[in-house]
């Protein structure tokens, strides 16, 4: 059995689709009574459902009010109209809400802010055109890789060293609504206090207050550093002598930092005793051919620091002060007591006036004082 439609169905439906065509092409968005979209910006997951409603006018008694939109449904109610999606799929979506004026005066229309998002699907951060340790006193430029984002104009990459932000990273102005990828770089000047810090980068979707609270997150993994550095003594430099007492140890250190660890070399003018490939030179017992001036050089593959240390060996006194303290022992004490039991030998009888020793040599104080009389007299 044939259908036949009626051929003003046709001439209807052609104006309909004449209509929709003219409200593209001459579409007033200044007018008074415009339509109203709730909520006025939609923010939304792409392949995530959602919906808006639009107030179409107040006061307005156009009977030609329509939605044009390029996905999802639509659906009437007296004024409003009611816009849903199941799935998201177009990145690049903006419905209009419109109604017809007085003939000839084309149409009032409002259009639907929609923003899809994607968070990225990863973010890796490395060096450009670098690979390996680095040196201090060096730039590297950090890269951050940030694959299919949208939109990418929204996207706020920011470097790390540790917990302490570095700033965000340089990027093209890309207005693109699809899911792109870019590339995030940032200028570092290398030290040796950048070895083994933790580098990272966060890539974060600003999307506004419409948008998820908090913003999507993704951030990299992290990227340990490695600086090379010549050696650097870790102590005070001296330049006064260094004075130690003959007998006494002696213990020079020029322990330095480095990266790759530096390698020891002592040398003394004339050279003796020194010790392979260490940072301390040890010596138990100094001795006056100790003096002298040391250099110690530390040494890795960037570089060589020179330590100097200048040692002065003293001689010590002790030895001879015992040795005077013997023989004043002996001169005042000892060879006098034997003096006077020489003089005094074999006379017993108690002392008389004029006798020059008629004692037995006793010690103690009788005799220094009987002594010091029998001189006197």
């Amino acid at each position: 059995m044939r259908i036949m439609i009626p051929c003003h169905v046709f001439i209807i439906v052609s104006l309909l689709d004449f209509l929709r065509d003219v409200h593209v092409s001459g579409c007033d968005v200044h007018c008074e009574d415009k339509p109203v979209f709730t909520p006025s910006r939609l923010v939304v997951k792409h392949g995530d459902p959602t919906s808006a409603a639009c107030s179409v006018c107040r006061s307005c008694q156009s009977n030609i009010t329509g939605l044009e939109r390029a996905v999802g449904d639509h659906t009437t109610n007296g004024t409003t109209i009611l816009w849903t999606v199941e799935n998201m799929t177009e990145w690049a979506t903006s419905p209009i809400c419109y109604y017809a004026k007085a003939v000839d005066e084309g149409q009032c229309c409002t259009f639907l802010s929609v923003t899809v998002y994607k968070p990225p699907d990863s973010v890796s951060i490395g060096f450009t055109n670098h690979s390996g340790p680095m040196f201090a006193s060096h730039q590297y430029t950090l890269r951050c890789d940030v694959l299919n984002v949208a939109p990418i104009g929204n996207l706020i990459v920011t470097f790390y060293r540790g917990r302490t932000p570095l700033g965000p990273g340089k990027s093209k102005v890309n207005a693109q609504k699809k899911p792109a990828s870019e590339v995030f770089t940032l200028s570092i000047n290398a030290s040796k206090e950048d070895d083994g810090v933790q580098y990272r980068c966060k890539a974060e979707l600003q999307l506004g207050p419409e948008g998820p609270q908090p913003p999507p997150v993704v951030e990299s993994r992290s990227l340990r550093a490695a600086v090379h550095y010549k050696p650097q003594h870790q102590g005070p430099t001296r330049h006064d002598p260094i004075t130690v007492t003959a007998g006494d140890p002696l213990r020079l250190n020029c322990e330095t930092e480095g990266n790759p660890g530096p390698s020891y070399t002592w040398t003394l003018l004339p050279a003796s005793l020194l010790p392979p490939n260490s940072s301390v030179l040890s010596i138990t017992s100094a001795a006056s051919k100790h003096g002298g001036r040391y250099a110690c050089s530390a040494s890795n593959a960037v570089g060589t620091t020179t330590v100097t240390f200048h040692v002065v060996v003293k001689p010590n006194i002790i030895p001879y002060i015992a040795v005077a303290a013997v023989v004043v022992l002996i001169l005042v004490i000892i060879v006098p007591g034997f003096l006077y039991k020489y003089i005094c030998m074999g006379q017993y009888t108690p002392p008389r006036p004029g006798d020059v020793c008629c004692f037995r040599n006793q010690r103690g104080n009788a005799l220094t004082a009987n002594y010091r009389s029998v001189v006197q007299s």
